[in-house]
């Protein structure tokens, strides 16, 4: 199977299982891995998390990125990085950048390498695991402004919080960020924060301990910033400074967070001093349960309680008893009980902490009993036991053994949330993202379909009746953040160092796009004896990865064998803009031009005008305006000639992109997506099917032709292909085959129904192209072009996803 080949049959699976609402996701994955000890593919799950972390990277990525659909973001139109501070993750399903969250991610995870760098070493994992902490640890150092100060947030946080409030892919968000603000520099601010400053110590501690001997410069730059954060840390002793992390991370002690950092600085460096100051002035402030002087050993590890981290790296650090045995009471609050309190569970086994991302914080619990149960308690047989195992459980919990049979990783199972809280993923044009993930777009139609798997990312979980509303709104469900993986990916360094597994040899599977990222649609705006004028959008659905082009034009070819028998000529055609979205000067604005003559017509009577947009950046697949640009038009003849009328000499019914025009109801229709309108992208056909039959994959880089009688010939500025264009198709299928049935179209394999069944033959048939003909071909030819193509696929898929009722 050539490599075409394998990019149709991609692309027919995909729509197969969309349309059937299947996994895609079963085979090779880790519910599919299990062994008789119920051991779940751990390798392969750290392998994808690394793919989550790989999707939130913002502005210009690393050679070493692996996610196919994800391009540069936060630059400008001269591909310059604007923020404040480049790099780093973006937070979670949004844009925003927070140094809190970057650096307590980061310290999580270099904490779980820390611990079992062998083990991820040993299962290929260790680099592209090393990579993306160093990214962080980057941005962290990068925020770092001296005297404690740190740049706290960067994103649209002013205004009602922009970024909160928009839904569009990475790459284009600085887009829409300039066309509110009319500036490409996104807002940060620099705060003061104990927290904050604490948190990106101790990870750059890590960065330390994890770099000396591979990267020693850098690492050396990492432990100067780490000393100099926690020592002005120490110095504010403040957290009410949280800039633009109000609402979202508002930081309540900088006790416990400061004694993290302590214990990781005293690692990095074997300065007793950092323990002294635990000693002497953490401790004696160290959180206690309410109402009680008993220390605090109730909630869990999360970005604003380091407290148990601390506790634990404290105990490590001096061996003391009195704080080993505070682990434990930590890790018995959470298991059975300490202290007449204890963590809640859903019925089906999960410790439930509250609603806000409740699989993180079983799953970071769990990371800190797995680690407890290999070091101070491996002594200790039924601890370690205890603690192991429940780490395990929790885990697997989240994997799928659940009443559910939920996996609540996605791309992870055979039973996933089909509705998770990501704007890129979602690959969304429109702004509009309340139908994701269900069955049905509701009267308008909206997209529900995901442009790409979010392979690894842990979604927030149940509730605590152990059910799961399936709805990107509901966020204590469905948000996915980099705070979120972090300890559920320390925890499966342990598993991986427990339980082996094997990576995926052939991970990412490079996506084929699920749609056309490019498209016209078109209506009648009038008509008469002498013209036909067009109502016409051209749309950016862009997603692999989403993005803006500036040459881009598109075509409507028409005949004009009755003009030339009514003795007029092509001369006498006019071709004319009448009204547009964009003035002249704007982006978006197009030129209408015209007529030009088709060479790929034998019959020399093929002509087409040429909508060309001066700058086509302004289409972006960022707002329900945005997203299509509108331009109206109209080809004509004179309503008379030397007095002569032209009456008869006009008829459209038999031009090429007329075909569909007359029957469209409306722009917002799926019955105005016009595929004899071509439309082109730097000189290449994407979307539509030229009068010769020529699809996109066929075609050379387009050269306009004039009309014989137009002096000079304006030629497009071809470029090179990239891999960004929609999927290739085959040439159309003609071969004979002889199975007498009953027409009726759509129904591929001749079975009197139209299901499933009919995309999988259909993809088939394309991908190997085999011979049909007959009644066979006559269904599967659904748009009656007398071909069949890829289009054909993709209408059957509308029907059975009921986007349109009838061919």
């Amino acid at each position: 199977m050539n490599s075409l080949t394998k990019r149709i049959v991609s692309a027919a699976t995909a729509i197969v299982l969309a349309s059937t609402g299947m996994s895609a996701f079963g085979t090779g994955s880790v519910s599919n891995e299990v062994n008789a000890a119920g051991n779940y593919n751990y390798t392969e799950a750290l392998q994808k998390s690394m793919f989550f972390y790989e999707v939130q990277q913002s502005g210009k990525l690393p050679e070493w990125n692996s996610v196919q659909w994800r391009g540069d973001s936060m630059v400008n139109e001269d591909g310059e990085e604007t923020d404040f501070v480049p790099g780093g993750w973006f937070d979670a399903g949004d844009h925003f950048k927070f140094a809190l969250t970057n650096a307590y991610s980061a310290s999580i995870m270099g904490w779980g390498y820390i611990e079992y760098k062998d083990a991820v070493d040993k299962a290929g994992l260790g680099e592209i695991y090393r990579n993306n902490i160093q990214w962080a640890f980057d941005y962290v150092m990068g925020c770092d402004q001296g005297d404690g100060k740190v740049v706290g947030t960067i994103g649209d946080f002013t205004g009602g919080s922009t970024d909160h409030n928009i839904w569009c892919s990475a790459e284009v968000y600085l887009r829409k960020h300039h066309l509110n603000s009319d500036d490409w520099v996104r807002p940060y601010d620099i705060i003061e924060n104990a927290s904050v400053a604490g948190l990106c110590a101790a990870a750059l501690a890590e960065g330390y301990i994890i770099f000396k001997d591979e990267q020693p410069e850098k690492a050396a730059e990492y432990l100067k910033h780490a000393k100099d954060l926690f020592e002005n840390a120490d110095k504010i002793r403040d957290v009410k400074d949280i800039g633009g992390m109000a609402g979202m991370y508002n930081t309540q002690s900088w006790i416990d967070d400061l004694m993290y950092a302590a214990n990781w600085l005293y690692i990095a460096t074997g300065d007793q001093s950092y323990l002294d100051k635990c000693k002497n002035e953490y401790i004696p402030e160290f959180p206690t349960e309410n109402q009680s002087t008993d220390r605090k050993f109730t909630w869990g590890l999360c970005w604003d309680d380091t407290s148990q981290a601390a506790a634990y790296l404290y105990a490590v650090n001096t061996g003391e008893k009195e704080w080993i045995e505070h682990v434990s009471h930590h890790l018995d609050y959470w298991i059975d009980g300490y202290g007449g309190k204890k963590v809640d569970y859903t019925p089906d086994g999960l410790a439930w902490l509250f609603n806000w991302g409740s699989a993180r914080h079983a799953t970071t619990t769990a990371w800190l009993a797995k680690l407890s149960s290999d070091t101070i308690f491996k002594d200790d047989a039924a601890l370690s036991k205890k603690y192991n195992d429940w780490a395990k459980s929790q885990l697997d919990y989240c994997f799928g053994d659940n009443d559910l049979g939920m996996s609540y990783v996605l791309g992870m199972g055979d039973l996933q949330p089909t509705a998770f809280h990501h704007r890129t993923a979602s690959g969304i044009h429109d702004d509009h993202w309340n139908e994701l993930g269900q069955e049905s777009g509701g009267v308008e139609g909206w997209q529900t379909e995901y442009a790409h798997t979010l392979y690894g990312a842990l979604v927030g979980g149940p509730d605590k009746a152990g059910q799961y509303e399936n709805a990107v709104a509901k966020y204590e469900y469905s948000e996915v953040a980099i705070d979120y993986n972090a300890g559920y990916t320390a925890a499966l360094c342990a598993m991986v160092d427990d339980f082996g597994g094997e990576k995926l040899a052939d991970f990412p599977v490079k996506e084929t796009p699920k749609w056309a990222e490019w498209e016209v649609a078109a209506v009648l705006n009038g008509s008469g004896d002498s013209y036909t004028e067009i109502k016409a959008w051209a749309m950016n659905h862009t997603a692999w990865p989403a993005r803006v082009e500036k040459d881009v034009c598109y075509r409507y070819f028409f005949d004009v064998s009755e003009v030339i028998e009514g003795g007029l000529s092509v001369d006498d055609i006019k071709i004319e803009a009448k009204s547009q979205q964009y003035s002249e000067g704007e982006q978006g604005f197009a030129t209408v031009s015209g007529p030009f003559k088709y060479e790929g017509d034998s019959t020399g009577n093929t002509y087409y005008a040429e909508i060309k947009f001066e700058d086509a950046r302004a289409i972006q697949p960022t707002g329900q305006s945005e997203h299509r640009d509108e331009v109206q038009f109209r080809v004509s003849i004179p309503d008379a000639v030397d007095g002569k009328p032209t009456k008869g000499c006009w008829d459209p019914s038999n031009d090429w992109s007329y075909k569909g025009v007359e029957d469209a109801t409306s722009l917002k229709s799926p019955d105005s997506l016009n595929d004899h309108i071509t439309m082109y992208v730097n000189g290449n056909l994407v979307w539509g099917t030229e009068p010769d039959g020529t699809v996109p994959g066929d075609n050379e880089p387009v050269v306009t032709t004039p009309a014989v009688t137009t002096p000079a010939p304006v030629q497009t500025t071809p470029s090179v292909t990239t891999e960004n264009t929609p999927a290739e198709t085959t040439n159309p299928v003609t071969t004979e085959n002889t199975t007498p049935e009953k027409e009726m179209l759509g129904d591929v394999n001749l079975d009197g129904k139209i299901d499933v069944t009919d995309l999988s033959t259909l993809s088939i048939i394309l991908a190997d192209n085999k011979p049909v003909s007959g009644m066979q071909k006559k269904n599967a030819d659904v748009d009656r072009d007398g071909n069949v193509y890829l289009s054909d696929l993709a209408r059957i898929r509308q029907y059975l996803s009921k986007i349109i009722e009838k061919f």
